[in-house]
């Protein structure tokens, strides 16, 4: 493959994770579907996972197959993520003190980046449908598509 092709599945990974960051925001501040705690853990998983491919975009071989391990590593993690929000937290009556709502409060994200990090919904409140399907279950399929490009990139031939 050309050294273009190498690099085509990180800007799709790099593409689809801000994309994905984009439609979190344009659903937030535009139709007003404020965020639970699993809904932003998602966004700062989509943001690193973004952020590591660009810069597999700029580093060598060795460093975009580290990237794209990153990514699968991490899109797995915002499949667990989505998946657990789907399954219980949307059935908690609050997701407060829940695993998503600690780490980004502990990390102080909801008061220093409160715009993209802010916890303004429930976990229940926050289960809304987008084209008949919901929203979470579209973040599922993104984080599976962003898998399964990593996993090519991965294991693509020189």
């Amino acid at each position: 493959m050309t050294r273009s092709n190498n690099r085509l599945p990180l800007v799709l990974i790099a593409l689809f994770s801000f994309g994905a960051l984009a439609a979190a925001l344009v659903s937030q501040y535009v139709f007003f579907m404020q965020p639970c705690a699993w809904c932003v853990l998602q966004r700062l998983i989509y943001l690193v996972i973004g952020v590591l491919a660009l810069v597999g975009l700029i580093g060598g071989r060795p460093l975009a197959r580290l990237t794209a391990l990153s990514a699968a590593v991490l899109s797995i993690c915002g499949l667990i993520a989505a998946w657990y929000q789907y399954s219980v937290a949307a059935h908690l009556e609050t997701c407060a003190q829940t695993f998503a709502d600690r780490f980004i409060s502990g990390l102080g994200l909801d008061a220093s980046v409160p715009k993209l990090f802010g916890i303004y919904a429930m976990c229940k409140d926050a289960m809304v449908k987008v084209l008949g399907v919901e929203y979470v279950v579209w973040s599922m399929a993104l984080f599976t598509l962003i898998l399964l490009v990593a996993l090519a990139a991965l294991f693509q031939r020189r």
